[in-house]
C-alpha cells in the first residue's frame, strides 16, 4: 500500500496528490504511467500518468480529473490514506537531443507532459512550450513547464490568460520557421492530438503522442485500449503509450472512447448528487450544533 502524502485541489474536477512509493520515484522515466486501485480487495484500476517525482523523498506526483466513481472516490482521499499503487509500467519515451523540440500539452495533459518536457530539456535541446485550457483555471503545472522552457506561449479558448486561440494556432507558426522543429509531442484530449498531428502533417515534423487515455486495466489483457496505428493493432499500455500522431487511426480510437461514456457520465453525476447531499448534510448538522450550543448559555 501507499500513502498519500498531500492532496491539493486545482480546480473544480482536477486534484493532485502525492504519493509515497520510494521504487516507482526511484525507477520511473518519462512517459511511462501507475496503476491505482482505491480499494486493494475491489476496484477499478486506474492508470495515471505520472507528473512528477522526488526520489530523494520517495514520492510520486499524480494529477488527475474526476470522471467517473472510481476517480471520484481517489479524490476523497486524503493526506494519510493509504492506496493501492503499482508500476512503474509503460515505454519510457525516447530521449535524445534532437536539437529543437516543441511540447504541446491540453488541460490534463500539461501533467504527463511535464516529465518529457524536463527530460527533452536535459537531454540538451531547445524547448519550446505551448500550453492551452479552455479557461484559466484549467492551466495546470504553468510554473514548473515555464521555469524548463525556453519560450512558452500560453492560448486559452476564451482568452482569459495568454493569447484567444487553440494550440494549433501557435504550432503552426513555429513549424513554419526556419528551421523548423525537429519534434513535437502533443499530450491532450484526443481531439486536440489529432488537429495537432494534422497541423504538422504538411510540414513533415515528426510528431509523438500520448494515447494514455484511453487505458483501462495497463497491462494489455483486457484489449480495451485497442488502436490502430499504421494500420496495425496495438495496445497502448504495453505497445505505447506513445505513439507517431501521423499513423494513429484518431477516429477509431474516439469511437472507442466513447463506448463506455454514458456509464461514464452517469458515474459522475450520481457522485456529485451524493457530494451535494452530504454538504447540505453537513450543514444542517452544524446549524443544529450552533442552535443548541445557543440554547445552553
Amino acid at each position: 500500500m501507499a500513502r498519500i502524502l498531500s492532496k491539493r485541489r486545482l480546480s473544480e474536477e482536477v486534484f493532485r496528490v502525492e504519493v509515497e512509493a520510494p521504487h516507482v520515484a526511484r525507477e520511473r522515466k518519462a512517459g511511462q504511467f501507475v496503476i491505482v486501485q482505491v480499494d486493494a480487495d475491489f476496484g477499478e484500476r486506474i492508470p495515471l500518468t505520472i507528473a512528477d517525482a522526488d526520489p530523494t523523498r520517495g514520492a510520486v506526483t499524480l494529477i488527475f480529473q474526476t470522471v467517473g466513481a472510481s476517480t471520484h472516490a481517489l479524490a476523497r482521499k486524503e493526506p494519510g490514506d493509504e492506496i493501492v499503487l503499482l508500476g512503474p509500467l509503460g515505454n519510457p519515451t525516447h530521449i535524445e537531443r534532437f536539437g529543437w523540440t516543441v511540447c504541446v500539452g491540453g488541460g490534463i495533459g500539461l501533467a504527463p507532459l511535464h516529465p518529457i518536457a524536463q527530460a527533452l530539456k536535459a537531454a540538451g535541446n531547445r524547448l519550446s512550450l505551448i500550453s492551452g485550457a479552455r479557461t484559466a483555471g484549467l492551466l495546470i503545472m504553468q510554473e514548473e513547464l515555464g521555469a524548463i522552457a525556453d519560450e512558452h506561449i500560453i492560448v486559452t479558448d476564451d482568452g482569459s490568460t495568454g493569447r484567444k486561440a487553440l494550440v494549433t494556432e501557435p504550432l503552426v507558426e513555429l513549424c513554419r520557421r526556419d528551421p523548423k522543429p525537429d519534434l513535437v509531442v502533443a499530450v491532450g484530449p484526443p481531439i486536440m492530438m489529432k488537429f495537432c498531428a494534422e497541423a504538422t502533417r504538411p510540414f513533415g515534423v515528426k510528431t509523438l503522442v500520448s494515447l494514455n487515455t484511453i487505458m483501462i486495466d495497463g497491462t494489455g489483457m483486457c484489449g480495451g485500449c485497442r488502436v490502430s496505428v499504421g494500420g496495425e493493432t496495438k495496445f497502448v499500455c504495453v505497445d505505447g503509450p506513445e505513439f507517431d500522431g501521423h499513423l494513429v487511426d484518431w477516429d477509431g480510437m474516439m469511437s472507442r472512447l466513447r463506448s463506455y461514456k454514458a456509464i461514464e457520465d452517469e458515474a459522475h453525476r450520481a457522485c456529485h448528487l451524493r457530494e451535494e447531499a452530504e454538504r447540505l448534510a453537513a450543514e444542517e448538522r452544524a446549524a443544529v450544533l450552533g442552535k443548541d450550543r445557543e440554547g445552553g448559555r
